[in-house]
C-alpha cells in the first residue's frame, strides 16, 4: 500500500493511493482515522483492516495532479538519522577527500549522524541553493526506512518487523561545511533548510519483503549520476536498525537515511555541483521517483 501526506482544499491530510492513482483520504474511509502520517502509523493495526479495499477503488479520490503531496512525515518529532559510508564504491570514491583522522577501511559499525527535522520538504518542493554560503550543493540517493514498532535494544534477526515501510531520499549535502568546517561533524553541512526531500509516498513493508534487491539511481536534469542496488550495502537494514537501537529506543515514525551508492557530485573529476534551475531525480525501484528543483538561495 501506498500512504501519503497531501494537501488539497480540506487542508493537510494523509490518504492512500488507489490502483487508479487516485488518492483516497483516510478519513474519508475510516472516519475515526488520525489526521496525521505519525498516528496513522501508530494505529495502523486497527486501521489497516478497514483500508483493506479501499487502494481498488477506481474514481474515490482526487487525482494526484490536483493534490499536492507533502513529504510522507512533513515534520519528524526528531532528528532524521542517517548512515555514511554504507556502500563501498562510495567510500572508495571519497578517500581522497578524507582527513587523516577519518577512518581509512570501511568501519566495522554503521558511521551515524543525523539531519535537522527542518531539513526534510516533500516532492516537487523546491531546494534551496547555499548562494553565497557555499557553491558545493550536492546530491545524494538514499533509501529511507520508516520505523512502524518501536523499541531498545532490537535484535537484528528481528529488526524488519519493527519497519512500518519505505520512502526514497535525497541527502542533499553541502559538502564544504560538512567536510571541513564545524570540527568535522556532518550535521551542519547536511541540516541547511530544505536539505532532506522525502517521498513520494510510503510504501508499507508488506510489499517490499527484502529492502536489500532495490534498484536505486539518480539522475540530475535527466542524465544519469547514481545507478546501483541495495543488495550492496555495508550494512543491512536489518543492521542499521539493531545498531542504531543499541541502549537508544527507535519510536514509531522515525526516518532513517541508509546511505548512498557512488556518483555523487564531489568525488566527480571534476568535481560537479548543484545549481539554481538544476532538477534531481532521485528513484528506487519498487517505491518510486522523488523529483525536487534547485532554486536561489532566499
Amino acid at each position: 500500500m501506498r500512504l501519503v501526506t497531501f494537501a488539497d482544499g480540506g487542508g493537510i491530510r494523509v490518504g492512500v493511493i488507489g490502483q487508479d492513482h487516485s488518492v483516497v483520504a483516510l478519513n474519508d474511509i475510516v472516519p475515526d482515522a488520525p489526521a496525521t502520517m505519525v498516528e496513522a502509523i501508530r494505529r495502523w493495526s486497527d486501521i489497516a483492516p478497514r483500508l483493506a479495499d479501499s487502494e481498488r477503488r477506481a474514481g474515490a479520490g482526487a487525482r494526484l495532479d490536483r493534490v499536492r503531496l507533502l513529504a510522507p512525515i512533513p515534520r519528524p518529532a526528531r532528528n532524521v538519522f542517517c548512515v555514511g559510508w554504507n556502500y563501498a564504491e562510495h567510500f572508495a570514491e571519497g578517500k581522497s577527500f578524507r582527513s587523516a583522522g577519518a577512518p581509512q577501511d570501511v568501519p566495522e559499525h554503521p558511521a551515524f549522524f543525523s539531519k535537522s527535522p527542518a531539513a526534510v520538504v516533500g516532492p516537487d518542493a523546491p531546494v534551496r541553493h547555499p548562494g553565497a554560503h557555499s557553491s558545493e550543493l550536492d546530491w545524494e540517493v538514499e533509501l529511507a526506512v520508516i520505523i512502524g514498532a518501536g523499541g531498545r535494544d532490537i535484535d537484528e534477526r528481528h529488526a524488519l518487523d519493527h519497519v512500518f515501510g519505505y520512502t526514497v531520499a535525497n541527502d542533499v549535502s553541502v559538502r564544504d561545511h560538512q567536510r571541513s568546517r564545524h570540527g568535522g561533524q556532518w550535521f551542519k553541512g547536511k541540516s541547511f533548510d530544505t536539505h532532506c526531500p522525502l517521498g513520494p509516498w510510503i510504501v508499507t513493508a508488506d510489499e517490499i519483503p527484502d529492502p536489500q534487491v532495490l534498484a536505486i539511481s539518480s539522475r540530475i536534469n535527466g542524465e544519469a549520476k547514481q545507478s546501483s542496488n541495495t543488495r550492496y550495502m555495508v550494512f543491512t537494514v536489518a543492521r542499521i536498525i539493531a545498531e542504531l537501537s543499541v541502549g537508544m529506543s527507535l519510536e514509531p515514525g522515525d526516518v532513517i537515511l541508509t546511505g548512498t551508492p557512488s556518483g555523487v557530485g564531489f568525488a566527480r573529476t571534476p568535481p560537479e555541483f548543484l545549481k539554481p534551475g538544476d532538477v534531481m531525480e532521485m528513484e528506487i525501484g519498487g517505491i518510486g521517483i522523488l523529483r525536487n528543483p534547485v532554486v536561489a538561495y532566499s
